[in-house]
């Protein structure tokens, strides 16, 4: 079983979190505290014999799961700023100061998209998040993915209607309402990590991305 891992990723954009309820000191705190769950899982499943939590779930529930306990950290962090909603309640983060807006926390893995099941137009926190390997590489080929949960970048922003596009596909398992691009561009990037990018040396996106988000 491997140390914990830790992320060396660094928080820009800070202004965007003004009047949030959020600071990159919260964030930074609910990374720390997430990391720190998920070996205390993965330690507890290894030691009966089973496999580490990104093993024994599906992707998608992964995904849910990390975003409800990365939420529930924030609120624990936000001295008494934010609690958490209920399950499966819109939105997660509920504001306990007026001036406060309430958020929405959505996660996804690599380089999609987030997600829900339904338009719903708020303040909204992203995080996305890459699989690595017990030396703390990440590994995002289909396949060949590594284990262990790392965040790469968080998003903070306003969404509206026509930042989500809709599919209902017949047959399909229900609705969904994905982020579409001008969502994407709608969000501040307030958090990256460089060493965890999913997108390989030679991409465009990974260039584009480096000379627009320089660490301050």
């Amino acid at each position: 079983m491997t140390s914990r891992t830790t992320n060396n990723g660094y928080f820009i954009n800070e202004d965007v979190l003004k009047n949030t309820g959020l600071s990159a000191e919260i964030l930074k705190n609910a990374i720390n505290e997430l990391n720190d769950l998920i070996y205390s899982v993965d330690r507890a499943l290894l030691e009966h014999g089973a496999e580490r939590l990104s093993q024994v779930v599906e992707l998608a529930n992964l995904s849910s799961m990390l975003g409800n306990v990365f939420a529930a950290a924030i609120a624990k962090n936000s001295n008494g700023v934010m609690r958490r909603n209920g399950p499966h309640k819109y939105p997660d983060l509920l504001s306990n100061v007026a001036d406060i807006p309430n958020i929405e926390v959505k996660v996804a893995l690599e380089t999609n998209k987030p997600k829900g099941h339904l338009v719903k137009a708020g303040r909204y926190l992203t995080c996305r998040y890459v699989l690595c390997d017990e030396s703390g590489a990440p590994r995002f080929s289909k396949g060949n993915r590594g284990t262990i949960p790392r965040i790469w970048e968080i998003r903070c922003g306003v969404l509206q209607d026509h930042h989500f596009t809709v599919s209902n596909t017949d047959g399909d398992s229900g609705k969904t309402a994905t982020v579409n691009k001008d969502g994407m561009d709608a969000l501040a990037v307030v958090y990256i990590d460089i060493e965890l990018m999913p997108y390989s040396e030679r991409s465009r996106i990974r260039k584009k991305i480096i000379a627009t988000h320089q660490k301050i």
